[in-house]
């Protein structure tokens, strides 16, 4: 078991907790932070930052050594009266980046932006007709980011604004389908899965479970314009070639098609994919797949508990080129463990030989909830590495592929304290009028100018109400004036399917005025 550096971060006004905790740990990710309100003292650290607040400043403290053997002296921001608390916030976080950036000779990338979608201040200052300049100037005053990522957030920002355009905010929603099963659950993985072997004979009872909620969707918003369907997981494909018929009938007979501009179902893992199955989602007009490596590494695939082979992958991809699939996304992760560059680089090269048509590549990021975060413990976090060389190999790749950035998160503890970034082609292609074999359902896509992933957008930017069904799916409704309600589905698979009718309630509240 390794053993963690203790920063403690003491505090006497309550409030702020969770943003010291996410900028000190971009700064100790190998650490261990506590962070201690009122008078309690707390165990004894390698490092402590003590934070007082008065009426009229904030000022820190930081001490070293252990036991209070060595002072690093204090520094102080001046807060006047009647601040609103997110500059109080943004004063807070600016003195502890120059305290510890000064401390640990390191600055961070993203500056002091802990939030996960930092390209929603771009986004609001364009709404505002702000100029490039005085948006590129703000973050860098504001939130001492880089002058990179302000480039490429302002970048996605704008290209997001442009994608969005023509949706149906107020009238409309997007759809969520969870099937949270998978062949085998990775290592990184915190999402809501179980393994499919488990639950094989009890599909058809998660399946009508699943149908009554679909069918209170429909209902409840039949008179407003469907934009988006995304399915994910879990892995959707787990599901045998007649569910996913079931699935995708009881769709397609419940809603109006007629004016999606995307239907994605993230088919994600290489061994739970077949031409049945592909046919399958092709045959009720899903146009965009995801095929997911992470990374083309076979030793990697073992390790993180993928049961597929890199050779498995290039076979799915080429089956789902061969169904007929014209806008394919894989995901990458970079920081995985043991990967240097020049593992990271002969990934690329493979991707490249595929040439899918988007790709989103993901820092690693360590969640509790995850088998990575007992890994590290045993094993320390220095084989986790992401670096700006390999974000550059995978932003290279992805450019020499005709691709551009189109949407950007962050999450907490990730490796490098880099970000999430989806890259898709931008270019237009011959459209036709395709008529599926089944049920007259045409491609929406067809006459789209680009292969982006409109939902990956919507969740992240929030402009738009995500009606969400399944277990562990959480619905967000989206008001005009900005608010944003949330309902959430148990996780728990028995108990989602027991439970079905308080799911519905739950949305029953959340979806009626």
């Amino acid at each position: 078991m390794m053993n963690e550096k203790l920063i403690k971060v003491t505090v006497n006004q309550a409030g702020f907790e969770y943003d010291i905790h996410s900028l000190v740990k971009a700064f100790y990710p190998a650490g261990d932070v506590k962070v201690i309100v009122g008078e309690e003292e707390g165990p004894d650290a390698e490092e402590t930052l003590q934070i007082h607040f008065t009426e009229e400043a904030v000022s820190i403290t930081l001490v070293c050594g252990g036991n209070g053997t060595a002072s690093f002296g204090g520094w102080k921001a001046g807060l006047p009266k009647r601040l609103e608390r997110t500059e109080v916030k943004n004063r807070l976080k600016k003195l502890i980046y120059e305290v510890l950036s000064q401390h640990t000779k390191k600055t961070l990338p993203w500056g002091t932006l802990t939030g996960i979608r930092p390209t929603k201040i771009p986004m609001s200052m364009l709404e505002e007709g702000r100029s490039d300049g005085d948006i590129l100037k703000y973050m860098k005053d504001t939130y001492f980011i880089s002058d990179e990522k302000g480039e490429l957030s302002l970048q996605i920002a704008k290209r997001e604004k442009a994608l969005l355009e023509g949706l149906h905010y107020e009238n409309g929603y997007s759809l969520y389908i969870g099937i949270p099963f998978c062949p085998t659950t990775c290592l990184y993985c915190s999402f809501t899965s179980f393994p499919i072997v488990s639950w094989k004979k009890k599909i058809g009872l998660y399946l009508d479970a699943l149908e009554k909620e679909i069918e209170y969707v429909a209902e409840t918003y039949g008179d407003k314009v469907l934009d988006t369907i995304y399915i994910g997981g879990g892995t959707p494909t787990t599901l045998e070639p007649e569910e996913l018929t079931r699935l995708l009938s009881k769709i397609k007979n419940s809603f109006d098609l007629s004016n999606l501009r995307e239907y994605t179902v993230e088919a994600g893992r290489a061994d739970s994919i077949t031409p049945e199955k592909l046919k399958v989602l092709k045959t009720f007009g899903v146009n965009r797949i995801s095929v997911n490596p992470q990374t083309m590494k076979q030793e990697t695939l073992d390790l993180i508990g993928r049961k597929h082979t890199v050779l498995q992958v290039k076979e799915a991809f080429a089956m789902a080129r061969k169904a007929g699939f014209t806008n394919i996304n894989m995901d990458l992760i970079l920081g995985l463990p043991g990967e240097s560059a020049e593992d990271v680089q002969k990934t690329m090269a493979e991707i490249e030989r595929l040439n899918p048509d988007s790709l989103t590549v993901h820092s690693l990021a360590i969640k509790r909830a995850s088998k990575l975060s007992q890994w590290v413990l045993e094993n320390g976090i220095s084989s986790l590495k992401n670096t700006d060389e390999t974000m550059h190999i995978m932003a290279d790749g992805a450019a020499r592929m005709g691709m551009v950035p189109y949407y950007l998160y962050r999450q907490k503890n990730m490796s490098g304290n880099f970000e999430n970034v989806g890259y898709a082609r931008d270019r237009k292609w011959e459209s036709s009028t395709k008529v599926m074999q089944e049920g007259d359902i045409k491609d929406p896509c067809d006459t789209r100018d680009n292969k982006f992933g409109i939902y990956n957008i919507l969740i992240m930017e929030e402009k738009q109400s995500i009606v969400a069904c399944g277990a562990g799916s959480i619905s967000k409704r989206v008001y005009p004036d900005g608010r944003i309600e949330r309902c959430e589905n148990v996780k728990d698979v028995a108990l989602y399917i027991q439970k079905i009718d308080e799911m519905i309630e739950r949305k029953r509240k959340l979806l009626m005025d």
